[in-house]
């Protein structure tokens, strides 16, 4: 991190500062004690008062109980952000976004010194944590902005004043508190309010819910998807091949699923925008990971594969899961095996989606546990062998006695189910 002196922090930050002995200044921020190290400063937030001690005695430099916890971050990241000249990229967008972060950061990192948002962190806790994370040599700065409703993102930009902000996508989620894909794409359109004179878009080039807010004309705009400016030519993997305007490109990547191809053009044309060679981009390309729950492949005993895509699911993220779900099995004719949970936050019509995506399974799955209150609705479509959980523990309990030698496994939904747990406990287990 940038150092930041003690007494600027108590000047941005009203609250209660404590530091070490001699301390002048800090190098780092944390809002986890477990992750203190020596030159941090841990922000209590959340109760976090309580482990002031642990924090110190992890070689915490200082400590700040602040009055307003969200406040106080943005400003200790708004003042890391004054001092940095890295290019600051913003990531948003209904589904894809922190893959396309993590995407995009692996194709950068052997080019250029690169900081990217840790796991989801795209709120007002988490941006500013990332803008914290700026070293006074790194060149590329990767945020992720998640929203709840409208001006969100808006407030998020303000802060991280990217240069260039990509949008991945638009779809049903949030749509308890948005109420519609207009309104979802009116709150993801505001980061590109923030973009300067100069600035670049990234965005979807079929996505007619955008259109409306692509009118800038001091900006530049390139899409991607079929028909933009970056299209994919063929992904047989680990080998995709993406168009670039006249140019072609072949990377090896380290995924299989179909749905991050897109996201990897996605994570392309901010690449190029950020002037890095194309011809370079296969050295990161093999070192791409994702982060955690999304989309993680387990072996279990037996040759059980899993795929843990706990980490949240809409009705969008669920019709690819499952389609790369029956792919991965028709490879070995294995069976497909779905753990499905609730989708949250799709207000009145979620029984519909929740439908639509049982529609999707019959022609994916061929065991399905649906786990949850609103996951019943998926069992209304004619899936080959149904069964329904009301926890994730009687998930566990019903696979144990159903799953076979062979089988794929796919685990997902809304992150308040937690069903990685599911996935957990299989490991440590034999089914």
């Amino acid at each position: 991190m940038i150092p930041l002196a003690l007494d600027e922090i108590r000047a941005l930050c009203p609250g209660t500062l404590t530091a070490a002995h001699g301390v002048e200044r800090v190098t780092g921020v944390e809002i986890d004690s477990r992750q203190v190290g020596p030159g941090d400063l841990f922000v209590a937030v959340r109760g976090g008062v309580a482990y002031v001690d642990e924090a110190f005695t992890s070689g915490a430099a200082a400590a700040l109980v602040p009055d307003d916890a969200p406040a106080a971050l943005a400003a200790l990241g708004r003042a890391v952000r004054s001092r940095t000249q890295a290019r600051v990229v913003a990531i948003t967008g209904s589904l894809g976004k922190t893959s396309t972060k993590d995407i995009l950061a692996a194709l950068c990192r052997p080019l250029a010194r690169t900081v990217a948002a840790p796991h989801g962190y795209n709120n007002e806790i988490g941006l500013p944590l990332t803008l914290t994370r700026a070293e006074p040599d790194t060149e590329i700065l990767i945020v992720e902005m998640g929203m709840r409703g409208p001006g969100q993102i808006r407030a998020l930009a303000t802060l991280a004043r990217p240069g260039l902000a990509v949008i991945t996508s638009i779809g049903p989620v949030h749509l308890e508190l948005l109420g519609s894909v207009e309104n979802i794409a009116r709150a993801k359109a505001e980061v590109l309010e923030a973009l300067p004179p100069g600035g670049t878009a990234v965005v979807p080039a079929r996505s007619p819910e955008l259109e409306p807010y692509l009118e800038r004309r001091d900006i530049d705009l390139v899409r991607f998807g079929p028909g933009g400016d970056v299209r994919l030519r063929s992904f047989r993997p680990p080998i995709l091949e993406a168009e670039l305007g006249n140019l072609t490109i072949k990377l090896d990547v380290s995924f299989r699923q179909p749905h991050q191809a897109e996201n990897m053009l996605a994570a392309l044309a901010a690449y190029r925008a950020l002037g890095l060679p194309l011809e370079r981009a296969a050295e990161g390309a093999r070192e791409i990971a994702f982060s955690r729950w999304r989309g993680e492949e387990h072996e279990l005993p037996g040759g059980i594969l899993v795929i843990n895509d706990a980490w949240n699911a809409n009705p969008d993220s669920m019709d690819a899961a499952l389609r790369n779900l029956s792919d991965r099995a028709r490879a070995g004719g294995r069976r497909r095996v779905a753990v499905l949970g609730d989708m949250a936050e799709l207000g009145e019509r979620a029984a519909a989606y929740h439908r639509r995506v049982g529609e999707t399974a019959v022609a994916n799955v061929d065991l399905l546990v649906a786990v949850g209150a609103l996951a019943q609705h998926y069992l209304e479509a004619p899936v080959a062998d149904s069964r329904r959980a009301e926890t994730w523990e009687d998930a566990v309990t019903q696979l144990r006695g159903l799953l076979r030698p062979g089988d794929v496994v796919l685990v997902k939904a809304s992150r308040s189910l937690g069903l990685e747990r599911v996935v957990e406990v299989l490991e440590r287990v034999p089914a």
